[in-house]
C-alpha cells in the first residue's frame, strides 16, 4: 500500500479532476507483477495502468491481490469502470484505502468485486490516501472545493511595506516552492486589487509541470486590464467572477478567451460562497488563493478557507499591510483557530501549512 500511495502522489500534478490513485498488483508471495497510476482525464485509471503494466513484464495476475489508494471506480464516465477491469482479468483479493465517495461510486466498486467471489479489504493507508485527494473529497462531500490560502511575509506578519513594495520578501526557494503547490492546484485564486497592484502572472512556471492550473480572479467591476501580465502567461483557463459586468468590457476580456461569469451578492460584490460552489460545477477540487489582505479577509470571515500555507523570512518591517484584513475582534475567541500540519525551513526561510480547526472533518 505505501508503494501504491507513492504512485499516488505521482499522479497529482497529472489527473485533476480525476482523484490521484495508485495500484500495485503482487503475487501471494508479495513479488511485484505490476503497477500504475493515474493518468490526465479521459486516458486509464491506477487499476488499468498496473494490468497494462503486468501483461507488459508478461506476468499473469490470476489469483493475485490489488493493493489501490481508493475504491475501484464502478461507472462509465471517460472509461470504463476499473472494477470490471479487475474482474474480467481474475484478481483474487483487492485492498483498498478508502471508498470513493463519488456518489456514482460510494461503494458500488467493492459490491460488484464481492459479487465476483474477489476478496475485498478496506482501510489501509486511508488517511494518507485521502490527505492526497482533500480536494476531490471535499468538491463530493461538500459541493465546494478544498481551499489553501497562501501568504509570504517578514516574521511580524507584514506582506508588503506602506507603499506597496513586496517584491521580494521572501527567498527563491520560497516562491519555487509555492509553484509546486500552485502546479497541483486545480486553479489559482486572486482579486483584481493584486493584479492591479502587483501584475502578476500567477502561473507555475518554476514548478516542473506539464499541466498549468486555471486561473479565477475576484473582479466585481471588471477593472482586469487586457494588456495585464497574466494573459501572456502559459496557457490556461482564465475564469472573471464580477457582480456587475459594463457589457463593454465583458466582451474585451471574453475576446481575450476569458469565461466571465456574474454572482453578484446583495452587496454588490461578488458571492465568495457561490463561487467556491461554481468552482466545484467546474470540477475544480483545489482553489490555491494568492491575494492580498481585503480577499484573504473576507474569505477567512466567511469562513471559506480550510488551510493556510505561509512562507515567512527572517525579516521585520514594523508597518505595512498584513495577511488577512479580518477588522477589529471583539474578543480573542473570534479569531479563526488554526492547527499545525507541518513547519519546515524552505531555503532562509520557515513553510508553515497550518488548517482552519474543524476543516477536513467530512
Amino acid at each position: 500500500m505505501r508503494q501504491a500511495l507513492a504512485l499516488a502522489a505521482q499522479a497529482r500534478l497529472i489527473c485533476p479532476p480525476n482523484p490521484a490513485v495508485g495500484c500495485v498488483i503482487a503475487d501471494a508471495g508479495g513479488a511485484l507483477l505490476g503497477q500504475g497510476h493515474t493518468q490526465p482525464a479521459g486516458q486509464a485509471h491506477a487499476e488499468v495502468m498496473a494490468l497494462r503494466d503486468a501483461a507488459a513484464r508478461g506476468h499473469s495476475v490470476t489469483g493475485a491481490t490489488a493493493y489501490v489508494t481508493l475504491e475501484p471506480c464502478a461507472h462509465h464516465g471517460r472509461t470504463g469502470p476499473c472494477c470490471e477491469a479487475l474482474i474480467a482479468a481474475g484478481l483474487g483479493r483487492v485492498v483498498a484505502a478508502l471508498q470513493d465517495p463519488n456518489p456514482l461510486v460510494a461503494g458500488q466498486g467493492f459490491a460488484r468485486l464481492r459479487a465476483a467471489g474477489i476478496e475485498v479489504e478496506v482501510g489501509p493507508g486511508a488517511d494518507e490516501a485521502r490527505e492526497l485527494n482533500l480536494g476531490f473529497f471535499s468538491r463530493m462531500a461538500r459541493g465546494t472545493p478544498w481551499v489553501r490560502l497562501k501568504a509570504a511575509s517578514s516574521l511580524d506578519g507584514r506582506t508588503a511595506l506602506p507603499d506597496g513594495q513586496s517584491q521580494w520578501i521572501t527567498s527563491p526557494e520560497a516562491r519555487a516552492d509555492g509553484h509546486a503547490w500552485r502546479a497541483r492546484a486545480c486553479v489559482v485564486l486572486t482579486g483584481i486589487g493584486t493584479v492591479l497592484q502587483d501584475d502578476p502572472r500567477l502561473d507555475a512556471r518554476l514548478a516542473a509541470t506539464p499541466r498549468q492550473p486555471a486561473l479565477a480572479i475576484v473582479d466585481a467591476r471588471l477593472r482586469t486590464p487586457p494588456d495585464a501580465r497574466l494573459w501572456r502567461a502559459a496557457p490556461r483557463r482564465v475564469l472573471i467572477y464580477t457582480a456587475a459586468p459594463p457589457a463593454a468590457r465583458r466582451q474585451a476580456l471574453t475576446d481575450l478567451g476569458a469565461e466571465v461569469i456574474a454572482l453578484p451578492d446583495p452587496r454588490g460584490q461578488v458571492d465568495l460562497a457561490a463561487m467556491l460552489r461554481d468552482l466545484a460545477r467546474r470540477e475544480m477540487n483545489e482553489v490555491h488563493v494568492e491575494a492580498g489582505g481585503r480577499l484573504n479577509g473576507a474569505l477567512l470571515r466567511a469562513d471559506l478557507v480550510d488551510e493556510l500555507l505561509l512562507y515567512q523570512a527572517p525579516l521585520l518591517l514594523g508597518e505595512g499591510p498584513g495577511i488577512a484584513a479580518l477588522g477589529p475582534l471583539a474578543a480573542l475567541a473570534n479569531g479563526p483557530r488554526l492547527t499545525w500540519r507541518e513547519v519546515r525551513r524552505v531555503g532562509p526561510d520557515l513553510m508553515l501549512l497550518t488548517r482552519v480547526a474543524g476543516h477536513g472533518a467530512f
